[in-house]
């Protein structure tokens, strides 16, 4: 780090121009990244963590942070394409990262930004979620981060699973990291899976035992879900609440597929 700041006053002072504010416009994303890694974690505790007044006050946390936000920087100084990127979770990782520092710069952001108004403007439309009626099973993710239907349900290839519940889609739109049909659903079978060497068998243990007799036909099928704080998980804006009413309204019955996109810019269940 020494030798960073000492190449950047160099620059300046042929035109005797070396300020503080010079240098630090000189020095790199990778420096102030760079400065909160493990080996910079005394001087962390000292001083550093005072940067930061709204973060856990864990170094980790925010050197994280930090570190994404720099990727995504340098994908769009690249000129590299964004086609595949979500760019409303990469935002939301700028805006997190700015809530460390400063709650009123946050507002201010999102008042400045127009950058969801671009990206709602985005051709791609993947139908790649499937969202469920989840009257039932709503509690089930919030506490084990699973979905559980009846075996041999049909169900398109999708890469992720949204909650159709208490009239409204819910904020979560996590992504599938396990599916499993034809599970058989008891406590013997809760035991059997529990001590196996796959964590997948482990965690559908977990579920069967955290469902109970919820699911009684004996056989069911499993999506192991990601939670929040999970690299891939997302989150829409808001929960989108549905404005039909009367019997057969419900925006879902069973099952309906959207893309991610469309629940990323949705305001209400009309715009899906």
């Amino acid at each position: 780090m020494a030798e960073a700041v000492a190449t950047v006053r160099e620059r300046p002072r042929p035109q005797r121009k070396e300020t503080r504010h010079q240098i630090i416009a000189g020095l790199s994303f990778g420096f102030w990244s760079g400065l909160l890694g493990p080996k910079y974690e005394e001087l962390w505790r000292d001083c550093l963590h005072r940067a930061f007044p709204n973060s856990s006050g864990k170094r980790k946390q925010v050197a994280v942070a930090v570190e994404r936000v720099r990727k995504f920087r340098n994908r769009l100084a690249h000129h590299d394409s964004t086609i595949n990127v979500d760019i409303p979770f990469e935002l939301r990782q700028i805006f997190d990262l700015a809530a460390y520092i400063d709650t009123d710069a946050v507002r201010w952001l999102k008042r400045c930004s127009g950058l969801m108004t671009v990206y709602a403007q985005r051709p791609v439309t993947i139908d790649d979620t499937v969202v469920v009626a989840a009257k039932h099973v709503w509690p089930l993710y919030e506490s084990r981060t699973a979905y559980v239907c009846q075996s041999g349900r049909a169900c398109r290839p999708i890469e992720r699973v949204a909650f159709y519940a208490d009239r409204e889609v819910k904020l979560d739109v996590p992504a599938v990291l396990h599916r499993r049909d034809n599970v058989e659903w008891s406590s013997e079978e809760a035991v059997r899976l529990s001590t196996s060497d796959d964590r997948f068998d482990r965690k559908i243990a977990k579920v069967i035992e955290a469902s109970g007799a919820t699911w009684t036909d004996g056989r069911c099928q499993v999506f192991l879900l990601t939670g929040p704080g999970h690299p891939d998980h997302r989150q829409s804006r808001a929960a989108l609440p549905h404005q039909g009413a009367g019997r057969g309204s419900a925006f879902v019955q069973r099952q309906r597929y959207v893309s991610l996109h469309s629940l990323e810019n949705a305001m209400t269940t009309a715009d899906l």
